[in-house]
């Protein structure tokens, strides 16, 4: 997924995250998505739980407006992480569930993340947080 360093999920984020994992998991999600809903579940084990008031505001959490930028093209996106019901790839609503959305959650303005795709691997830096809830104050969004 991404280059190993310390992650931080906000202990608002978590609750809602596994929440998320086990509904989907007593509901028997479709079979082909079960690996990402288990990255996510790993990524999570890793992570270190903050205080949503002290989380750093550089991290990406979710409902966090990212900008990253392509390390291969050098082309750069804004992303807006999401809950799955909420994504809609036309307007870069990305799913923590996605790949890319697992790979972003509890990553810093600075690090790399890669994950593979059909083509290869893709790699991301984090260049800048837009928007974080916590920062923002908005802690219950």
């Amino acid at each position: 997924m991404a280059k190993r360093r310390k992650i931080y999920v906000s202990d608002y984020d978590m609750k809602r995250l596994e929440k998320l994992i086990e509904l989907l998991s007593e509901d028997e999600w479709d079979g082909r998505d079960t690996k990402h809903l288990q990255v996510l579940e790993e990524e999570l084990r890793k992570a270190e739980v903050v205080a949503a008031q002290k989380i750093p505001r550089d991290t990406v959490t979710m409902n966090s407006k990212v900008r990253v930028k392509d390390l291969d093209t050098g082309g750069e996106t804004i992303y807006h992480l999401v809950f799955p019901g909420e994504a809609d790839v036309r307007q870069n609503r990305i799913s923590v569930l996605a790949p890319i959305g697992t790979a972003l959650i509890g990553y810093a303005v600075g690090d790399v993340i890669q994950w593979h795709v059909p083509a290869g691997t893709k790699k991301l830096r984090i260049e800048e947080i837009l928007y974080q809830p916590e920062a923002a104050g908005d802690f219950h969004l």
